[in-house]
């Protein structure tokens, strides 16, 4: 297993400070490196161990987070913040491009050579960032299948993958069509699988607390979501590059 090296980084986004995780790779030589955004709860010790497992894998790797540092447990109040953020483009492409400017400062970290993953409210910041016209290698989303504001898609310049359970009361067959359909009306280069029978949020493992309804994990489609991101990134960002 290779040796990887973290540490905590506290930047300002959406009037508050953010504290995120950086996974840096063995070595001191430039790396290509990934953005991991968090569900609408807000950055975990789930996503913490990703941008752990993407470092082994060779990846300068940020989990960033949503909520200035809290974990936010409680289903109303993660609703309450989360749905107006993502009714509002600009506020997700701040809290992006500040992590994002976290990421590009990172001196191991090639800052032309970035993709950005999320789940959820992460994954809808990870796809604004795309829709801004930020030069991405790839961008990945899980449950975050959110549309964007009217051809702004078309400012995407790198592919797509989108995951989504099948039984997803929060992003629906409605949502999955509306979101396919932005991107293939932008000419983007997208892909959408979708896991038989998984809820919202199947790739996270169960909580000690309460959860909106819909949501439960699935332990092989979570494995399967994992193994299709780090194909997208072997294939559009690969560490020998």
């Amino acid at each position: 297993m290779t040796t990887v090296a973290t540490r905590t980084v506290e930047y300002p986004a959406d009037n508050l400070t953010m504290v995120g995780h950086l996974a840096l790779p063995a070595g001191a030589e430039r790396r290509p490196a990934v953005l991991i955004g968090p569900e609408g709860m807000g950055l975990s010790d789930v996503e913490r161990r990703r941008a752990e497992a993407l470092a082994e894998l060779g990846y300068v790797a940020l989990a960033f987070d949503l909520h200035g540092g809290r974990y936010l447990a409680d289903p109303e109040e993660m609703l309450a913040r989360c749905m107006p953020l993502l009714a509002d483009p600009d506020r997700m492409r701040g809290i992006g491009h500040a992590a994002l400017d976290v990421l590009r400062g990172e001196p191991r970290a090639d800052p032309g050579r970035i993709a950005a993953i999320g789940y959820g409210t992460g994954g809808a910041v990870a796809l604004e960032l795309g829709r801004d016209g930020v030069d991405l290698r790839a961008i990945g989303t899980v449950n975050g299948l959110v549309t964007g504001r009217p051809g702004e898609a078309a400012r995407i310049r790198c592919p797509v993958w989108a995951g989504v359970g099948s039984e997803d009361p929060i992003m629906p067959p409605a949502q999955r069509e509306a979101f396919t359909a932005e991107m293939q009306a932008a000419g983007v280069d997208w892909s959408l699988t979708v896991y038989g029978g998984a809820l919202h949020a199947f790739h996270h493992p169960p909580v000690d607390h309460a959860a909106p309804p819909g949501v439960g994990h699935h332990p092989r489609h979570a494995q399967r979501a994992w193994r299709d991101i780090v194909a997208l990134l072997a294939e559009c960002l690969p560490v020998t590059d």
